[in-house]
């Protein structure tokens, strides 16, 4: 088992099968101390958090694997916080697809002139880059395909599988009388380059409200597993 990368959340391993483990750490996402599933750095460490994200990982990915949603997903292993995951190539150097319920994080930072907080966006779908040192922005459809990171096929199927995933997820949390306001996805293409979910599916990258009242990432399995 050889380590090939360190990542904010989670390390990742290569194996001797080709596939490939995922480490999932206790740190977060977030600024001054604060999670935020859009920060671009590592903001806080919660104890648990770690076993929080697999386990609510494993539960959506088997979740999408029943209805036939192309994941990465192989196994899980919760009290090693790790997940085997299948090879997949990234598109460009990382994308990002945002299914945006509610308006609020860097959407409403960015467009508070045009819209109120905690608006009504219907599940609206954006993509970003996964650029660190350029915030990770925004970019369009047409830029996609100009820059050659996704084909207009591509796009089209990304933007459908991130709206059926979320409203997916949207449904489930609903059930526990939770409401999604947004949620971030990565896709990659497997060795034949068809298109799967791939990362993970957990508190650290959605935001979620129950009675008005956001849950800590750490609560959010508990609510919806137990």
């Amino acid at each position: 088992m050889e380590l090939i990368y360190k990542g904010k959340t989670k390390n990742v391993y290569q194996l001797e099968n080709g596939n490939y483990l995922l480490k999932f750490k206790d740190d977060v996402t977030g600024t001054d101390g604060v999670f935020d599933p859009g920060a671009n750095e590592v903001g806080l460490t919660m104890e648990g958090s770690g076993r929080a994200a697999i386990a609510l990982t494993k539960f959506f990915f088997e979740k999408f694997n029943e209805k036939a949603i192309p994941t990465h997903f192989i196994n899980a292993n919760l009290d090693e916080k790790t997940m085997e995951v299948k090879a997949a190539a990234v598109f460009g150097e990382g994308l990002e697809f945002i299914c945006r319920y509610r308006a609020v994080g860097s959407f409403f930072r960015r467009y508070r002139k045009y819209v109120e907080e905690g608006q009504d966006l219907d599940g609206f779908v954006e993509v970003t880059l996964k650029d660190d040192a350029a915030g990770d922005p925004p970019i369009t459809k047409d830029a996609l395909v100009l820059l050659g990171i996704t084909t207009e096929e591509e796009y089209e199927m990304l933007k459908k599988l991130t709206r059926e995933i979320s409203d997916m997820i949207k449904e489930i949390l609903e059930e526990k009388e939770i409401e999604l306001y947004d949620i971030k996805l990565e896709f990659g293409r497997d060795k034949d380059g068809n298109i799967m979910l791939v990362d993970e599916v957990s508190g650290g990258n959605m935001r979620a409200y129950k009675n008005g009242e956001y849950i800590e990432p750490l609560l959010l399995p508990k609510l919806i597993l137990e």
